[in-house]
């Protein structure tokens, strides 16, 4: 199922004609080795002034939008198709020093890192790094694959996964004590969970296939997942909320060390609060092959 469809629909709707100040875009997922975009195609209405694309401080594709005039609906229509290869990236040779943990990073990737290894949350009392060193082992050596897969699939089999509107993330000893949260929460927590070993970790948004038999969880709205850097593996996928290890229907978009800096879209408007009649997102990530409406899935998405 290599080749995939994205459509991402966001709609801004108002009680009377207000007018529009920038807006910020990250539709367009991120080019490498194991996703090309095929075709790509972006609507808006009403059409802006002009559209202008730049690549952020951590090179994700970033489009802003300028606008004339009013109006009571703003529609932001996204289509991509791409090229998707799946990939396990721990299948991967690890280098021989870092096969197992605890192990260090390379003196010259260190300053290209250091800011992924960083904290970001508090942890009174140490509660998430307590819970992240439980997955190492106390016979011997823990291999750094099998820590990583095994924090991974942790959090797919005992966290229960409610999708939440509101945009932002819960602290994440606050998910660890609830054990429930999205994949923005789930995301968050284990980037922190490894961070407080020394590995560096970070966020990373975009859409992920749902097959109709796969059990899985997050479509209809945007994705969000992490990435940890293992010396010879390179960059490595792992999406806590549905215990995938490697890129399988994980489709990148935007990669940082902070989810603040991943939001979809947003942008100002200038009229009255009382205007404000709300937002509605609509993603649906397909395949050719699929069976019709057999992974097309539509629904309310985070407000930004």
């Amino acid at each position: 199922m290599p080749i995939l469809t994205v459509h991402h629909v966001t709609t801004y709707r108002y009680r009377q004609p207000v007018a529009f100040g920038e807006h910020r875009m990250m539709f367009r997922p991120r080019e490498g080795h194991d996703q090309k975009i095929l075709e790509a195609k972006l609507v808006i209405t009403p059409a802006p002034r002009d559209v202008r694309w730049l690549h952020d401080v951590f090179g994700n594709s970033v489009g802003i939008a300028s606008f004339t005039g009013r109006a009571k609906e703003l529609r932001f229509d996204s289509t991509v198709l791409l090229d998707h290869t799946a990939t396990n990236t721990l299948a991967y040779p690890i280098q021989p020093d870092a096969r197992t943990y605890p192990f260090t990073y390379d003196v010259d990737e260190m300053p290209d890192l250091a800011r992924s290894i960083e904290r970001q949350y508090p942890d009174p009392g140490h509660a998430v790094e307590r819970w992240a060193r439980g997955f190492l082992r106390s016979d011997g050596p823990t291999e750094t694959g099998e820590l990583l897969a095994t924090l991974t699939h942790a959090i797919r089999k005992k966290f229960v996964y409610i999708a939440r509107s509101e945009k932002g993330v819960q602290e994440p000893g606050h998910t660890l004590r609830l054990g429930s949260g999205t994949c923005r929460d789930f995301a968050v927590l284990m980037i922190e969970a490894v961070r407080s070993l020394g590995l560096a970790a970070r966020f990373v948004s975009g859409y992920v296939y749902v097959p109709e038999t796969s059990g899985r969880v997050g479509g209809g709205a945007t994705h969000a997942w992490l990435r940890v850097y293992v010396p010879g593996a390179g960059w490595v996928e792992l999406d806590p909320t549905n215990g995938i290890v490697g890129n399988r229907d994980l489709i990148r978009v935007g990669i940082a060390r902070d989810h603040r800096h991943l939001l979809p879209l947003h942008g100002t408007w200038t009229g009255f609060p009382s205007d404000d009649l709300g937002m509605t997102v609509e993603v649906s990530v397909t395949a050719p092959d699929a069976r019709p409406g057999g992974a097309a899935l539509a629904a309310k998405g985070d407000r930004l």
